[in-house]
């Protein structure tokens, strides 16, 4: 088979929906040429799987020989961004945010190779907190227009509740992030999720008002950042990149579960196996879909926290499923004496080992038929749990629905 461009393989895998100056974004993208970005808002102290797309992409990219700019948001963190949002996020302090980033960095150097200034990491504060505001206004207002802004669909969508203006002024500054990277950096490209493209395409036209239209300012969006923002939370809370927040079994579990219509299309987007191997699972059904959500969750759990705790994940997924005896591996939470009372109850347990995102939630679920405590279904929320129930193992294993084991330790 002919090989074919990292650009066109992008286009096979999914993972463009709308660019700028297709032809020049090629030439630049094939060639090894593009130095671009992407932006992450530190709002945590861990990446969580709605980052995977992005982080996977800068991969892809940099193994082309391209320079990714990995763009924490210290400055535009410090107010909120409407874009695919009904409120307005929580502001953090300078503290949190340099925290957060040192975080991300460690993260990110498995995905992306920062050595040698093959990548670099910046943070949007060292320019954005130290701007006058009437130079601001002088230097790139007059490049936006209001009313073409408000046509964007990110703030139509906060229209209808209320826009405060330092929501408004969201997109010109991260519209000056592309200004400020191509002057300092010579950052020719930027990728973002399709909530991003009017913000984007704010960096794009201010770059050629600001510096002529001969200024390279390319702009890509990734087909399913929106999707791939909903694929970090689940029932019980988010899936973390941080092993202490989401332990390796726990990470491999999420994408084993993947609903069969998206298997396919996630082993394409985020996955590293060629073209040529994904093609041949496109026929793929029935049992066969099990088996491919066993590779997904194998490779991706191995490109997060490396082959041998890929290899636990999955042995104890087997076993567990199998037979139901191995619990080296099991996601576990351990109880003290103190944390027992007179009434300690399922409900109580559930909550204790982040099962459940409210005790509503787990009521419900319970009632339902989805709980079992050492394999005995349970229907009341209100079940006792005793010290006595850990005293032949050390420990009792909850199951939650038909897929999610995990092991109460008593110390």
């Amino acid at each position: 088979m002919r090989p074919i461009g990292v650009y066109e393989e992008l286009q096979a895998r999914g993972l463009i929906a709308q660019v700028t100056d297709e032809e020049e974004i090629r030439e630049l993208v094939n060639n090894g040429k593009a130095v671009f970005y992407i932006g992450f808002d530190p709002t945590a102290d861990s990446l969580h799987v709605g980052h995977f797309m992005a982080l996977c992409l800068m991969k892809r990219l940099q193994m082309a020989g391209n320079k990714p700019i990995a763009l924490v948001g210290g400055g535009t963190g410090m107010i909120g961004d409407p874009s695919g949002r009904t409120d307005m996020r929580k502001m953090l302090t300078k503290e949190d945010i340099a925290h957060n980033c040192e975080c991300f960095k460690k993260q990110m150097s498995k995905f992306i190779d920062f050595s040698d200034g093959k990548a670099i990491m910046v943070n949007n504060g060292d320019w954005l907190l130290d701007l006058n505001y009437v130079e601001l206004l002088r230097e790139v207002g007059a490049c936006f227009s209001v009313n073409r802004m408000l046509t964007a669909e990110c703030y139509k969508q906060r229209m209808e509740k209320g826009l405060s203006f330092l929501e408004f002024n969201y997109m010109i500054m991260q519209s000056y992030d592309f200004y400020s990277l191509y002057k300092k950096y010579g950052c020719n490209m930027q990728f973002g999720g399709d909530d991003q493209w009017s913000n984007m395409l704010g960096g794009t036209e201010l770059i050629r008002r600001k510096l002529g239209k001969d200024a390279y300012a390319m702009t890509i969006t990734l087909l399913l950042n929106s999707e791939g923002k909903k694929m970090g939370k689940t029932q019980s809370g988010a899936v973390w990149l941080d092993p202490e927040k989401t332990s390796p079994y726990e990470f491999y579990q999420y994408w084993r579960n993947v609903a069969d219509a998206d298997v396919l299309k996630c082993i394409r987007m985020l996955t590293f196996l060629p073209l040529e191997e994904i093609d041949k699972m496109d026929s793929w059904e029935g049992a066969q879909l099990n088996t491919a959500k066993e590779i997904l969750a194998f490779e991706l759990t191995k490109l997060v926290h490396g082959e041998d705790e890929a290899k636990k994940a999955q042995d104890t997924a087997r076993a567990i499923f199998g037979s139901g005896s191995n619990t080296d591996n099991m996601p576990s939470t351990e109880l003290s004496d103190e944390d027992f009372s007179e009434n300690y109850t399922v409900l109580d347990l559930l909550t204790k080992c982040g099962l459940i995102p409210s005790r509503k939630e787990g009521r419900r679920l319970i009632e339902q038929g989805g709980v079992s405590l050492d394999g005995e279904k349970i229907s009341d929320p209100f079940t006792a749990v005793t010290k006595e129930m850990f005293a032949e193992n050390g420990y009792v294993i909850i199951k939650k629905g038909k897929k999610v084991y995990h092991k109460a330790v008593l110390k």
